[in-house]
């Protein structure tokens, strides 16, 4: 830091998506209508401090339905869920809210036209993702699941001549250009979305960071160690060369990073709130 000043420039757009808003704020009207305790089956969003408030406000996080009591509201997270979770909430009559995200709800019906023509359908996306494995139980007959171009020779299909492809929304039209175009070169029949139908808060927050990494000396990250997107941030500004971290909060940041640092760029994932940016400022501030 040379004479202790530090220039920040923040990312636009980060933080919350639309997604994400209306999932916290599902949680919170399902709070005020039905009163506490509303259960939430896994984190609604990939964020600590979304959580903790909404637990301290009378939400509870359960793995799966079975944690759920005869009669509490259930509510679904904004990564989806698999057929089979919703059939069993039917079997238990539990009163049920969906907070899946709508571009996921489309990337379901999308799989499940494709898999009623007769295709077989592949998955872009990551193995374990709660996104990923609502999605892998929602189309019939199953999806083969990739996430680069590696993946392509283990690949057993039937029919190459009916074939199609959906991505996990938290991909950006750039994670998965390079798997597309190798699926379109393997299959020349294979039918895919649209570039505009890839989750567009994604694809502008990458941007911003591509933006932001020419411009600093090292790039911050706010947002969750389980949490795609955020991930994808850091290694973008890795990938241009900048130092960059991905932190939980103001207090997992490392004074030893800002040696030498003159201007400091921040953004932060889909499911972090904006006052974890602001806190990181003020802490900032005790620095320069």
């Amino acid at each position: 830091m040379d004479g202790n000043t530090i220039r920040v420039i923040l990312a636009r757009p980060r933080g919350f998506c639309a997604g994400v808003e209306r999932a916290i704020e599902i949680v919170e009207k399902a709070l005020d209508i039905y009163g506490p305790p509303v259960y939430v089956r896994h984190e609604i969003v990939h964020n600590k401090r979304v959580v903790e408030s909404l637990r301290a406000k009378g939400a509870v996080f359960v793995e799966e339905l079975d944690d759920i009591p005869d009669g509490g509201v259930a509510i679904f997270s904004a990564h989806g869920v698999s057929e089979k979770v919703e059939q069993e909430a039917k079997r238990r009559n539990l009163p049920v809210i969906d907070a899946t995200c709508p571009l996921v709800s489309r990337v379901h019906r999308e799989g499940q036209n494709h898999a009623c023509r007769g295709r077989e359908v592949i998955l872009i996306g990551h193995d374990g993702h709660p996104e990923v494995e609502g999605t892998q139980g929602r189309i019939p007959g199953g999806v083969h699941l990739i996430i680069n171009p590696d993946d392509l020779s283990s690949l057993q299909i039937r029919n190459s001549e009916k074939i199609a492809y959906v991505t996990q929304t938290t991909l950006s039209v750039d994670d998965t250009r390079e798997v597309i175009n190798a699926l379109k070169h393997r299959f020349h029949k294979i039918i895919g979305p649209d570039v505009k139908d890839i989750c567009y808060a994604t694809q502008n927050r990458q941007q911003a960071v591509r933006d932001l990494a020419s411009q600093v000396d090292l790039l911050l990250v706010v947002g969750a160690r389980n949490s795609s997107n955020s991930n994808r941030l850091r290694e973008i500004g890795s990938e241009t060369g900048i130092p960059s971290y991905l932190i939980d909060d103001a207090e997992s940041l490392d004074p030893a990073w800002l040696a030498d640092v003159k201007i400091i760029g921040i953004t932060a994932g889909a499911s972090a709130p904006e006052e974890l940016v602001q806190e990181l400022i003020v802490r900032l501030e005790d620095f320069g």
